[in-house]
């Protein structure tokens, strides 16, 4: 179980994101909300500056960042003013969208990195496990994938 320490509502909190071979990926700031029984929730308002190695851009839309009590992955959930009607993005490429739905994007992708980053068989396998599950999870709508995300929109926005 991860446990932050030393976090108050309204800190700064910048998301550096890796991928498996150490390589830097996204960079995104946000302000630390608080948590609750799914875990820790940042805001990362709209025209924030993200980054990675070959990218950058100003957000166009607010967004939420839930570091979850446990697992592998974070969930960003995305208001109505995304551009492409993102609503979810789970980082193992689950995706929920105002045209398409749930879906598991990147497959491709995932299978070179497999090979490329070298990555353990029983890392594989936890991966795909996981985002088999929050495939799920993200579909039934179960929670914190249920609108748990909108008073954090909230506390964000106030």
């Amino acid at each position: 179980m991860r446990t932050p320490k030393d976090l108050a509502a309204g800190d700064l909190v910048v998301s550096r994101n890796r991928k498996w071979n150490g390589k830097d990926h996204w960079v995104v700031p946000g302000t630390y909300l608080g948590a609750d029984e799914h875990g820790w929730w940042i805001f990362q308002g709209a025209h924030e500056f993200c980054s990675r190695p070959g990218a950058a851009f100003y957000a166009e839309s607010d967004a939420v960042l839930l570091v979850p009590r446990s697992g592998e992955y974070v969930a960003t959930f995305y208001d109505e003013a995304h551009p492409a009607g993102v609503q979810v993005y789970v980082d193992l490429d689950v995706i929920r969208t105002v045209d398409r739905g749930v879906y598991v994007d990147d497959e491709d992708e995932f299978a070179e990195h497999r090979i490329d980053m070298d990555y353990p068989a029983d890392v594989v396998d936890r991966i795909t496990a996981a985002s088999d599950q929050l495939y799920q999870a993200v579909k039934a709508q179960q929670p914190p994938f249920d609108g748990a995300d909108r008073e954090w929109f909230r506390r964000g926005r106030a």
